[in-house]
Formats: C-alpha cells, sequence, structure tokens
C-alpha cells in the first residue's frame, strides 16, 4: 500500500469514532439542559481534557508551530500569557462560576447566567450577549474550518474546498446529533490524541536532526535569533503576546465547561490535570517548530512554503505512514475539537438566549433541541461561506475571535463572580465597548501593529463596568442573597 493510503485509514478510522461518539451521546442526550449542558455532569478529567480540547484548536498544531518556524521563540511568549491566563482562570472562575450558575436559577448558559446574576427583567444583557458570541464565534467556527482545508490540502494534495467541506460536514454531524455530551467526549479522545502527537513528533524528530546539539546548530545556521526569547521582541510586543491570557476569562465555550463539571470539589484536580496537559502540549508545539527548522535545514536546504504546515510535514517524514496517518488525526482532532464546542455554545446563544428570551419563552424540549441542531447547522454554512475563499491565516482568525470574547465578556464575568455592585448597565456597557474597541481596533492596521487589540479591549471594558456600575448600582436583596449563598456553599463544598 502506498503511504497516503496508511494516513487515509488512520483517518477515516479516526473520523468513524467521532460519528460513533456522536451517536452514543445522541441517545443519551433526553433534553435541552443535557443537549446544552451535559446535564452538568461531567467528571474532573473530562472537563479538563475538554477544555484544553476545546481551547486550543489547529492554532496548537498549525498556528504555534508554524509561528515558532517562521519567527522562532520570541512568538513562545503567547504560550507563556496563555498559560498563566488558563491557570488563573481555572482557579478563580471556574469554582465560583460552578456554583453561582447554579444557584442563580440553574443558568445552563453564559448570557442566561449574567441576566440572572444581574436580575435584568430587560432582556437586552441576555441578548447583547447572544448577538456577540454569534458574531465572534462564526469567525472562529470559519478559522478552524480554514485549518481544516489547508491539512487536506497539504496532506493529501486534495482541494482546499473539498477538504474544508469533509471536515465541516463530521464534526457539524456529530455536534447536530449528540450535542453537549458528543462535544465534551470527543475532546477528550482528541485531546489524548493531540497530546500524544504534540510529545512524540517533537522527540523522534530530535533524533532525526541529531539531539539538541545538532538542531541547535541547525537553527543557528539559518538565524541565530530564532533561539532568543527577546531578540527583536519590544516591550510592547511581549506585552501583546502575554495579554492573550486575559481572553480566557470571556472564552464561552471554555468557561461553559465549568459550569457542566459535577461539583465544585473536582475542579481542582480538573484544573491539575488541565494545566499539565495543557503546559506539555505548548512545549511540545514550540518543540516542533524549532526541530521543523533543523530538519529542513539539514534534509532540504529550503524551507516550507507554508509555515503553518510545520507539524504536518515533520509527521509524514519522520513516522511509518500509518503513524503519521494519526499524526495527522492530531490536527484534524484539534479543528474539530474546537468547532465542536463553539457550534454547541452557538447554537445554545441562538436557542436559550435570542429565540427564548425574544420570540417564544415557552415550548418543549424537543422543539428547543430540535431548533438547537437546526442552530449548528445554520452557524456552520455561514462560516463554511466566510471560509470559502482563504484570505486569512488561522492565527489571525484566532487572534480575532479571542480578542472580541476577552475584552467583551472577560471583565464581565470577573467582577460578576467577586464583585457584588456589578450592575445590569455597567455589565452591557462594558460588554458593547469591549467589542466595539476590538472591532475598531483589530480592523486597523497601524493600530493592530502597535498592539493586540485585547489589551485595549479588556482595559476599556473594565473601566466602563466599574465606572456605569457605580453610577447605577441600586441594592437588591435578591442578589446579595445569592453572593452571600455562594460564599458560604463554597466554602461548604471546598
Amino acid at each position: 500500500m502506498s503511504d497516503y493510503v496508511y494516513q487515509l485509514i488512520a483517518i477515516i478510522i479516526y473520523m468513524a469514532a467521532m460519528l460513533y461518539i456522536g451517536y452514543y451521546s445522541y441517545k443519551k442526550t433526553a433534553n435541552l439542559t443535557d443537549y446544552m449542558l451535559g446535564g452538568r455532569s461531567l467528571g474532573p478529567a473530562v472537563t479538563a481534557l475538554s477544555a484544553g480540547a476545546a481551547d486550543m484548536s489547529g492554532w496548537l498544531l498549525m498556528g504555534l508551530p508554524g509561528a515558532i518556524y517562521a519567527t522562532g521563540l520570541v512568538e513562545a511568549w503567547i504560550a507563556v500569557g496563555l498559560t498563566v491566563g488558563a491557570y488563573l482562570n481555572w482557579l478563580l472562575v471556574a469554582p465560583r462560576l460552578r456554583v453561582y450558575s447554579q444557584v442563580s436559577n440553574d443558568s445552563i448558559t453564559i448570557p442566561s447566567f449574567l441576566e440572572n446574576r444581574l436580575k435584568d427583567t430587560s432582556r437586552l444583557l441576555r441578548v447583547v450577549s447572544g448577538i456577540i458570541i454569534l458574531v465572534f464565534f462564526t469567525f472562529y467556527v470559519s478559522s478552524g474550518m480554514v485549518a481544516g482545508g489547508v491539512f487536506f490540502d497539504e496532506s493529501f494534495g486534495l482541494d482546499y474546498h473539498t477538504g474544508l467541506v469533509i471536515v465541516s460536514a463530521v464534526v457539524v454531524a456529530y455536534t447536530l446529533f449528540g450535542g453537549f455530551l458528543a462535544v465534551s467526549y470527543t475532546d477528550v479522545v482528541q485531546g489524548l490524541i493531540m497530546f500524544l502527537a504534540l510529545i512524540l513528533v517533537p522527540i523522534i524528530g530530535l533524533f532525526a536532526v541529531g539531539g539538541l546539539d545538532g538542531a541547535a546548530e541547525s537553527i543557528r545556521a539559518v538565524d541565530p535569533s530564532r533561539l532568543s526569547f527577546v531578540e527583536g521582541a519590544s516591550v510592547l510586543g511581549v506585552l501583546s503576546a502575554v495579554a492573550w491570557g486575559l481572553g480566557y476569562f470571556g472564552q464561552p465555550h471554555i468557561i461553559v465547561r465549568f459550569m457542566a463539571i459535577s461539583s465544585v470539589k473536582e475542579t481542582k484536580q480538573a484544573r491539575r490535570i488541565g494545566i499539565g496537559w495543557m503546559a506539555l502540549s505548548l512545549i511540545g508545539a514550540i518543540a516542533t517548530g524549532l526541530i521543523g527548522i533543523a530538519y529542513y535545514q539539514q534534509n532540504v536546504g529550503d524551507s516550507l512554503s507554508d509555515p503553518e504546515a510545520v507539524f504536518i510535514a515533520l509527521g509524514q517524514v519522520i513516522f511509518h505512514p500509518f503513524i503519521a496517518g494519526i499524526m495527522l488525526a492530531a490536527v484534524l482532532a484539534a479543528v474539530m475539537s474546537t468547532i465542536s464546542s463553539q457550534l454547541i455554545v452557538t447554537s445554545s446563544a441562538l436557542v436559550e438566549d435570542l429565540y427564548k428570551a425574544v420570540i417564544k419563552k415557552d415550548g418543549t424540549d424537543k422543539h428547543f433541541v430540535l431548533l438547537g441542531r437546526i442552530a449548528v447547522l445554520f452557524v456552520s454554512l455561514i462560516a463554511l461561506f466566510i471560509a470559502w475563499e482563504q484570505n486569512s491565516s488561522i492565527l489571525d482568525l484566532v487572534a480575532y475571535a479571542w480578542a472580541g470574547f476577552g475584552a467583551a465578556f472577560g471583565p464581565v464575568i470577573l467582577l460578576s463572580l467577586f464583585w457584588r455592585k456589578l450592575t445590569t448597565w455597567g455589565a452591557l456597557s462594558a460588554m458593547i465597548v469591549g467589542a466595539v474597541t476590538v472591532v475598531i481596533w483589530g480592523n486597523n492596521d497601524t493600530l493592530k501593529d502597535f498592539m493586540y487589540e485585547i489589551v485595549p479591549g479588556f482595559v476599556l471594558s473594565l473601566i466602563v463596568a466599574v465606572v456605569v456600575s457605580l453610577i447605577t448600582y441600586r441594592k437588591n436583596d435578591e442578589i446579595e442573597s445569592e453572593f452571600d449563598e455562594t460564599l458560604v456553599l463554597l466554602k461548604k463544598d471546598r
């Protein structure tokens, strides 16, 4: 058999497994809470790996190794910021959000939690939150689809559009039918595949380039600055890279996992598993980019035309074709895990936070689950349309959506959990200012080159939230009671 046949067999096995998990989860999904939040039944390992896989996307195996390959270790500051941000997210947000979201009318989405937490009767907060989720997740899902198209183009020589359709069809199928459980269970499998691939590729690749000394010598031959964390970097550039960590507090597809874990006690174990997985995976991704520089300097004497394909290219040349196929499946795992997580959150925003809030509040669970599935298909088609013309890099699309969520929701989520005086108008103003700042800043090349848009977006959002809340604050006994009950339960359950 040819190399491609071996690799194709591995990919087919992987995709069949994802579809089977979707079918299995479909059989276990009985109502809307099951479809949107898995019945709040996830264990620590599933929560941690699901959050990690949903977080990292194709950026982990394509975007980050590609950036390291093209520029060097100076790009690793993003990984530092992400690791610190993820740790603080698990430490500060996870336990409080798990308790508070249940205390506050058993909220199952981020917009519904904010509405219930702040006792907003206007429905404006929920609707605006839902619209922001819909807009930015459509770009985020599109970035994953672009990664899928590039994957099949680079790996099998398939047309970009064919790859785009294949990835979209499979991920939409298991998400549409299996809901949150399918997304979470597939994320666990995908997270393990990604982890193993990011450990094996750089380790085996290191032997292929003559060990640490051989790798360092070859990298220096290409450009000595590639091994420096600071050469070519500016203070603002490093700040922008580290600021990626701010985004964690506002990512709906990640923090919704905190609401789904079975108990507060398990957040500590989940944090250890999640951060361990993340740190080793990021180190593996950085090492893959560096090994790629050395390998191509030694064996080809030229560089890759597409730096974001360095993981795929290395996997194909250093492993047996079938094992290479499994390594390739890791790229698909990264891409599909994030797409599916974002689709289910976008679906819940459309149904739970827009349709039920504005159009029709009453209805059967069967009716709303059907609408959730239609919403998955609707958002997928729009994202597919955006991805059809590959005019942006994966990292650019991810960076834009990540900043949008981080600035719009991050300060509001933190203040809602830790500050009693946050008001509806404070939260609403902050979300709009954060989102608008990112859109304006992120679409101006001069401002974008000066600093990553999440920094001004997050800071302005936080200031507006505090100032407007202080102006509009009126004591609400129900809010005070729920805040106190949350604190009591946190102490009790830990």
